[in-house]
């Protein structure tokens, strides 16, 4: 797999050929890929909304009124589900929505991911993020040079350093992340990511290693 490496300061580039990159033919890992996804999103969520149901919302159970002569629908008790401030049915409950994925097909899915956003040219290589100062303005100026049109990105890194991380955290649309804890989600979320050499190493290594 070819991909552009960028100079340091964003000004020069060229292609480089990474032969570990993972490369698919046809739809494998595709399953595992969307699989995988779903199982992040569904280990995010909390799993705590709860409603209450006729036997437990607080009110009487006293009849309205009584049976026939009203002119209305017969009602026996005001803490049913069609009545205001009545119970909830089939409403949630606290629930755990965790998914367990093996480790061979979380590798296959990471892989997969990286493919995908490789050849649709989403993924940038930078030589190093150096930054004299922590200054948001020039971090950007290198980001413009590398990615001109872009929009929500991922950089990643190694581990950065002080004056990159804080020169990059206020920029709009851009999100940091090293290597070392770099997902399936964060690869499909972000269209354009950028990482520098020692973050592609890393990555590459976790893709080729299974871990």
């Amino acid at each position: 797999m070819k991909l552009k490496v960028y100079s340091a300061d964003g000004t020069t580039s060229e292609e480089k050929d990474f032969a570990t990159f993972p490369e698919f033919e046809g739809d494998k890992g595709l399953a595992a890929l969307r699989q995988v996804v779903i199982a992040h999103q569904a280990n995010a969520r909390q799993g705590n909304a709860c409603t209450k149901t006729r036997a437990e919302v607080a009110g009487s159970g006293k009849k309205l009124f009584r049976q026939k002569g009203s002119g209305t629908a017969r009602q026996g008790t005001r803490r049913a589900p069609h009545q205001r401030h009545g119970g909830v049915a089939h409403g949630p409950k606290p629930r755990d929505y965790s998914q367990k994925i093996n480790r061979k097909m979380k590798n296959l899915a990471f892989q997969r991911a990286l493919f995908e956003r490789a050849s649709e040219g989403g993924i940038s290589v930078i030589e190093a993020f150096e930054v004299k100062e922590p200054k948001t303005a020039l971090f950007n100026k290198v980001l413009t040079a590398v990615l001109p049109k872009r929009g929500k990105t991922l950089i990643i890194d190694d581990s950065f350093e002080n004056n990159a991380a804080l020169a990059a955290r206020n920029i709009d649309g851009v999100s940091l992340a090293e290597a070392g804890n770099l997902s399936t989600l964060d690869v499909v979320r972000y269209r354009t990511i950028l990482v520098s050499a020692k973050g592609i190493e890393t990555i590459l290594a976790r893709a080729n290693g299974g871990e």
